[in-house]
């Protein structure tokens, strides 16, 4: 029988009716185990003398992994199944994120100091003084999550509504990770002007732009633009949080295996979105060498109909200008990171590649190599699932790199910012925690979000116009003097 991967993401209810005798709950269990599932918890809902009912959770690999949990439960003895959850769909119902107001407006004073007339006052400040909207409004602490679904996770072009769950997710993030209100726009049309119009024209209520499951190379363009035309930051989190995460893993992954950046031949799969963004920061921290495999095989000099993106990493990357495959490129290699698509390689290519390897598959939800495989072989291995050690995942990144750009009021995100949040990672792994199984911290240990912000607005401090200090008076609150001469707080 095929080894299954049991997730969390695939977790279901079932509600069984089962004899009223001893044995029968775990029998229960038994079934389920045998069908390579595994309990997470059963409870007890309700029995008389001659029934038991009962809720068994657990998790299953895929859908159909599912169905066989329920068709083993069903063919038991005296077992009937009156009901099946799935309970990812059941935390979706209704959607995941709300509004809800951070003042109470249980007086008429309140009700004209939030509203008219008093609003009336804010309003006409902003008006004298636009850049007061960052203090005085939403603006001040709100992210615009913007996409056209066009390339939502691994599953392609699927449009804006079916998206709309994963900015959810993400705005949910957001406020668990960071403190950062976020908000989806979900835009229906997939036109690289159309968008830029758009989000240039609902700009002013959000401090920033995350950028979010838009198609290469339109993302491209699409960043470009909008940097060039807006004065808040645009952050394209497949290519800048994927690559900050995957520069903080290879830090303390090289730290593990006592390597240096500029010594080490990294292989890339993948050069879309998060592909290109993680060479471009892997050559800003000085990495010895990089060749870029995607399907057509290693980009090099003198390929024909590259666009520009691959064009300019055909002439940055890949000095000995290899034209070979990915396994060609593998052989030798210290540091192989995938961003592309599942099983390419086995075992023995990771065999082929130096001595204590480094290996990120992170394509989702099956990596490149199957990680079991890949440990025979390599130093240390990291993936982007959840149920391996050593989950490489944005949310490393994102949220802490927002809260530091609304804290410093920043009008751009840079490359010097991307490297001192990778830094900031990295460094949440102390030496005495720092193994081949723990190169990147937790997603809920609460000291990452905290020390990318401070990464982010140490830079913003050099680089930017008078960013208010972390605890000075128009951090707190104390804001300007209107001229009324009225001091507002």
């Amino acid at each position: 029988m095929t080894t299954r991967l049991p997730s969390a993401g695939y977790s279901i209810t079932i509600r069984a009716s089962v004899p009223a005798e001893p044995s029968a709950i775990g029998r229960l269990t038994t079934a389920v185990g045998s069908a390579e599932a595994v309990v997470t918890a059963l409870d007890v809902v309700d029995s008389d003398h001659l029934r038991i009912l009962v809720d068994i959770t657990c998790d299953t690999a895929d859908s159909a992994h599912a169905e066989q949990v329920v068709d083993a439960l069903n063919s038991l003895e005296g077992v009937e199944v009156r009901k099946v959850s799935d309970r990812t769909f059941l935390i979706h119902l209704g959607g995941k994120i709300e509004v809800s107001p951070k003042i109470a407006l249980r007086t008429r004073d309140e009700l004209s100091r939030a509203y008219t007339p008093g609003v009336a006052r804010v309003c006409m400040a902003i008006a004298e003084n636009p850049d007061d909207a960052r203090r005085l409004t939403i603006k001040r602490n709100t992210v615009a999550v913007v996409t056209d679904g066009s390339a939502v996770l691994g599953l392609g072009n699927i449009g804006p509504a079916a998206a709309l769950p994963v900015m959810e997710g993400k705005a949910a993030l957001f406020k668990r990770f960071g403190g950062v209100d976020a908000w989806p726009v979900v835009l229906d049309t997939q036109d690289t002007d159309e968008i830029v119009q758009i989000v240039c024209a609902l700009a002013p209520a959000y401090g920033g732009i995350n950028l979010e499951d838009i198609a290469a190379p339109r993302c491209f363009e699409i960043e470009a633009r909008l940097r060039e035309r807006l004065d808040i930051p645009v952050f394209h989190d497949d290519q800048h949080g994927t690559a900050i995460c995957v520069l903080a893993a290879l830090t303390n992954a090289l730290r593990v295996v006592d390597k240096r950046i500029e010594d080490v031949r990294v292989v890339v799969s993948g050069a879309g979105a998060a592909g290109t963004a993680i060479m471009k920061l892997l050559l800003r921290q000085g990495v010895g060498d990089i060749i870029a495999c995607d399907r057509h095989g290693a980009l090099h000099r003198g390929m024909p109909n590259l666009s520009p993106t691959w064009q300019w990493l055909a002439e940055n990357t890949n000095r000995g200008n290899y034209t070979g495959d990915l396994r060609g490129a593998l052989k030798g290699a210290d540091v192989f990171i995938g961003v592309s698509a599942p099983n390419i390689l086995v075992g023995e290519d990771i065999a082929t590649m130096a001595k204590d390897a480094i290996v990120f598959a992170l394509a989702n939800p099956d990596p490149e190599v199957d990680p079991r495989q890949a440990r025979q072989y390599a130093a240390v291995v990291a993936t982007g699932r959840s149920d391996q050690p050593n989950q490489i995942n944005n949310v490393l990144a994102f949220p802490g790199v927002f809260r530091g750009l609304l804290d410093a009021q920043a009008r751009e995100f840079t490359d010097d910012m991307a490297l001192a949040a990778a830094r900031a990672i990295a460094d949440v792994v102390g030496e005495d925690k720092l193994n081949a199984s723990v190169i990147v911290p937790s997603v809920f240990d609460s000291r990452v979000a905290p020390a990318v912000a401070a990464a982010i607005r140490s830079v913003a401090r050099q680089t930017h116009t008078n960013p208010p200090e972390p605890g000075s008076s128009e951090e707190e609150g104390e804001l300007f003097a209107h001229r009324d001469g009225l001091l507002s707080r």
